[in-house]
């Protein structure tokens, strides 16, 4: 669907500079709080403006248009709403997820123009609609691309490294999942799904999508992450796509389900180490004693024709630690326990991540799931920007 619009006449695309001539004053009346929404209050603070010219400055226009072209969404005529402008107003409200898009839009237009150093009339606002109509013609593809090349920057990065937590010549990873709760509408019902506990009762919670991400300890900057339906199958928690960004460097950390151990050897074939919690339902009888208490035994993936892993396991009670570093007196069981408990720092990390903050549960805006999956995309990038100002002292 495209937004045909006119602004005094102009059709000009709209860059940094010149970004406060976008928005009319056609207002359709105020828009009706999502559920879960808190209406903030519009005021003009300057720590607004500054965060939204951090946002640019973390993606520069340059690197937008470079991503949007690559996904097959640069204009073919200029537009009130180009696909850059979208990009940064997904951005913002993501930041700001307790304001409505016309308060978001005003506080962008207003940042830009501000950032630019220029002067003139207090910008107005797109219309709600207009805006919906913008983001339905960007997709999710552009914000994606943009969080896998901020991510790939990330794996790269020096900096970034100094700040992982490392053990010996291992980076620390984790990895973990949440669910988030989305509009109830008839594509976000189809698409996502109910959680399990509520199957059979159909309007008892909102539809979830599942998030999952791969993160670096310490840092707790995500290297890649996965959006989609709630696991169906019971007790699997890992999707498999996280795992194509391990390599050998690397040792990683989890809560596993009772299904995920069917994963092991695809860990094991990137060359990465593992440090898993496991129930004692998941660790074979058969076993060899170590003197710190520890035992060896064999892990057979897939049935009893399925690839053999030797692990060694570790007592922590309620639950027992499943590990290929088998050496027990290379790896204390008490320094990976210690080890391990690091992986929660992740968890919270992954839970205040835009609206998932565990204080005030919210519900995303979007009412279609490519909107939901954009939506996504653009908490993880402001989350990816909020990491990068973190050093340590």
């Amino acid at each position: 669907m495209v937004c045909h619009r006119r602004n005094a006449g102009k059709s000009m695309p709209i860059g940094t500079a010149d970004l406060s001539d976008l928005f009319t004053n056609d207002r359709e009346g105020a828009p009706m709080p999502r559920s879960g929404q808190l209406k903030a209050a519009a005021d003009d603070r300057l720590s607004d403006r500054i965060a939204l010219a951090l946002l640019m400055r973390t993606f520069p226009s340059q690197t937008v248009d470079r991503v949007v072209a690559e996904c097959g969404r640069t204009e073919r005529r200029s537009r009130l709403l180009p696909a850059r402008t979208v990009v940064y107003f997904v951005l913002a409200i993501c930041l700001f997820a307790q304001h409505s898009y016309e308060q978001v839009a005003r506080m962008l237009a207003e940042a830009m123009a501000w950032a630019a150093r220029q002067d003139g009339c207090p910008p107005s606002v797109p219309t709600s609609a207009a805006i919906s109509r913008a983001r339905v013609r960007l997709g999710p593809e552009p914000l994606a691309a943009l969080f896998a090349q901020a991510a790939g920057e990330t794996r790269a990065g020096r900096a970034r490294r100094e700040r992982c937590t490392r053990y010996r010549r291992w980076r620390v990873m984790a990895v973990d999942a949440t669910a988030v709760g989305v509009p109830d509408t008839p594509d976000n019902r189809t698409r996502y799904g109910f959680p399990s506990i509520v199957d059979t009762e159909p309007g008892g919670a909102l539809p979830q999508a599942h998030v999952a991400a791969l993160a670096e300890c310490g840092s707790h900057a995500i290297t890649r992450a996965t959006l989609g339906r709630l696991p169906v199958r019971t007790g699997q928690s890992l999707p498999c796509d996280l795992f194509a960004a391990l390599t050998r460097e690397d040792l990683l950390l989890a809560d596993c389900g009772s299904a995920d151990l069917e994963l092991l050897p695809m860990v094991r074939a990137a060359g990465a180490d593992v440090l898993w919690r496991a129930g004692p339902w998941q660790v074979p009888a058969v076993r060899t004693a170590l003197p710190d208490g520890s035992y060896l035994c064999d892990l057979r993936c897939g049935g009893p024709a399925g690839v053999r892993t030797e692990v060694r396991v570790l007592e922590d009670p309620p639950y027992r630690l499943i590990t290929t570093l088998v050496d027990h007196e290379a790896h204390p069981a008490p320094v990976l326990s210690a080890l391990h408990r690091q992986r929660w720092g992740i968890r919270a990390s992954l839970e205040a991540v835009g609206t998932l903050r565990w204080d005030t549960p919210l519900v995303l805006r979007s009412r279609w799931p490519d909107g939901v999956e954009q939506e996504l995309w653009g908490h993880l990038l402001v989350h990816h920007t909020i990491r990068s100002l973190l050093r340590p002292a």
